[in-house]
């Protein structure tokens, strides 16, 4: 059994034929060129997976029958979360995690968990549990989730942590966060690997696809704890993709710097809406979007595959969150394959396609706002290709000043008092450049330009005794650690932090960046907190900060 788990969760069974009988391993072959999607992904070693919601699984057969066809990975896109398999302390409903389990055995199909601990769809008993009880509940909920399965070929992987940071990169204020500290991420990776030793656990995040603070933020994170022998195995990439922001920059590259670590990698939840309604230019952008995800994968080696976030429109989530953008998956809402589909098959099959040789068109004339005495943000039109557009590039003269994915930017480290005459130019995967904008003007105030980092204090709860800080560290330049120090009127101690390093002096308290959050890019920040206990009564004093 530990055998079998280990190669099927090592991506083997993207090898295995459409079968519904028991699950056999057999040596890759290549595929008809008008074979199926996880055919395709079979002959290169990957897999090809889909997100299933448990009532048209149950009830549509159109939808049945591509789930079953297409693709040899599913994750149920609902009924494995806390709400639904424990609403109520202790109380455990199995009845959609196992009907998506047993439709995977039956089509030899691999089973990814979604998701263990997350900061949404966890019922409020959770919630309002104490910081004693919370870890406890989070142990017994991974013993008994992880544990049902533990013993099935069929579920092989879990995201056991979900969404841990912030859009800026920093630890996301979520409930866990604010009674257990950044602690919960290693204790909930050590109950899953105790339930289940063979089952390959992930951390799993959005906005993540390309290097930015929040891919850098992630990678630290997996670094640092990986160094304590957490039993990280596998990093997500989400891909809520938009085509109107631009493709990521540096996909394949981050891919690899992950498995660098010793991770594999994946996409787990991809889709890519368009700003509605459908036509024939967006469907084309649409598909390079979803043939360049697939190809950055098939390009590195420890990416496992691509799971997308549902399959056809009918059943997709995006409209209802993104007003007037839709149309995000590979099927319509009739189930006709669209141009996406191809996409997505064409390279899977490993097909030539034709180099890349025109450039962006020109981006719009700059407009420049917030200009203070180091920086400015910058907006403007954003630039079209007949692939994507997947940065922007911000210069004076020849001296590029930043950089951005989508049509803004903010510039810090200028110099005060000064004139600045800026262009920006537009770049695609291929390395095509546009011609530069027209020129935007500018002078910055009077004052320093941007130094050290400078740090934000808020009492963030208190009670009778007691109460929980936090401090927001931001800095106009790049930095690669950081220091704050407290100091309180006397009375008040602090023994508990996360996201920092304390060292107690009181009056005086230390904190000093985490081995993962030291650095931070200029115009970023970092947030950390602590608990401290004080001699009175209502909001406690604020410190001095230095």
């Amino acid at each position: 059994m530990s055998s079998l788990r280990k190669a099927i969760s090592a991506g083997a069974i993207a090898l295995l034929p459409l079968v519904t009988a028991a699950v056999a391993i057999l040596p890759a072959t290549p595929a008809h060129a008008s074979a199926s999607l996880r055919e395709h992904a079979a002959a290169r070693g990957k897999f090809i997976g889909a997100a299933v919601a448990t009532s048209p699984l149950a009830n549509e057969t159109s939808y049945r029958n591509i789930a079953a066809t297409e693709f040899n990975q599913i994750t149920a896109e609902n009924v494995m979360k806390w709400d639904t398999t424990e609403p109520s302390q202790n109380q455990f409903n199995w009845t959609g995690a196992d009907a998506v389990v047993d439709f995977a055995t039956q089509n030899n199909q691999q089973v990814h968990g979604h998701t263990l601990v997350w900061h949404n769809q966890t019922p409020n008993w959770v919630q309002n549990l104490s910081a004693t009880d919370m870890r406890s509940a989070i142990q017994n909920h991974i013993a008994k989730v992880v544990g049902r399965y533990a013993a099935n070929p069929t579920v092989v992987s879990w995201d056991v942590v979900n969404e841990v940071f912030d859009d800026n990169g920093n630890m996301r204020n979520s409930f866990w966060y604010q009674k257990l500290g950044d602690t919960y991420i290693a204790d909930a990776f050590r109950a899953a690997r105790a339930a289940d030793p063979d089952a390959r656990l992930c951390i799993n995040d959005y906005n993540v696809e390309g290097v930015n603070a929040k891919s850098t933020a992630m990678y630290n994170l997996v670094r640092t704890l990986r160094a304590q022998n957490v039993p990280v195995d596998c990093v997500g990439f989400q891909g809520h993709l938009a085509t109107q922001y631009g493709f990521p920059g540096q996909v394949q590259q981050n891919l690899q710097r992950f498995a660098d670590l010793g991770v594999q990698v994946r996409f787990t939840e991809i889709d890519i809406r368009i700003q509605m309604p459908r036509d024939a230019a967006k469907d084309a952008q649409q598909a390079t979007y979803y043939r360049d995800v697939v190809n950055a994968c098939l390009a590195v080696t420890q990416c496992a595959g691509i799971t997308l976030w549902g399959f056809t429109d009918k059943y997709s989530w995006v409209p209802d969150t993104f007003p007037s953008e839709g149309a995000a998956l590979i099927y319509d809402a009739n189930y006709a394959k669209k141009p996406a589909y191809t996409a997505v098959h064409d390279a899977l099959a490993g097909g030539t396609t034709t180099p890349d040789t025109e450039a962006p068109t020109r981006p719009g004339t700059p407009t420049a706002s917030a200009v203070t005495s180091s920086g400015a943000t910058l907006n403007w039109t954003a630039s079209t290709d007949n692939r994507a557009v997947t940065g922007y590039d911000v210069y004076q003269g020849t001296t590029r000043l930043g950089s951005s994915t989508t049509n803004s930017v903010t510039l810090t480290g200028l110099s005060p008092q000064t004139a600045y005459s800026v262009t920006v130019v537009a770049r695609d995967a291929a390395g095509n450049t546009s011609a530069a904008s027209a020129a935007v003007t500018f002078t910055t105030l009077a004052g320093q330009p941007g130094g050290p980092c400078t740090s934000t204090y808020k009492t963030v709860n208190s009670w009778q005794g007691g109460f929980q800080g936090e401090v927001t560290v931001s800095c106009p330049a790049a930095v690669t650690g950081w220091k704050t120090v407290l100091t309180y009127p006397s009375g008040v101690n602090i023994t508990q932090s996360w996201s920092s390093t304390l060292s107690a002096a009181p009056p005086a308290f230390t904190f000093t960046n985490a081995a993962w959050n030291g650095s931070i890019p200029a115009g970023g920040s970092t947030t950390f907190g602590f608990i401290g206990s004080w001699n009175g009564n209502g909001t406690p004093p604020t410190p001095t900060i230095s």
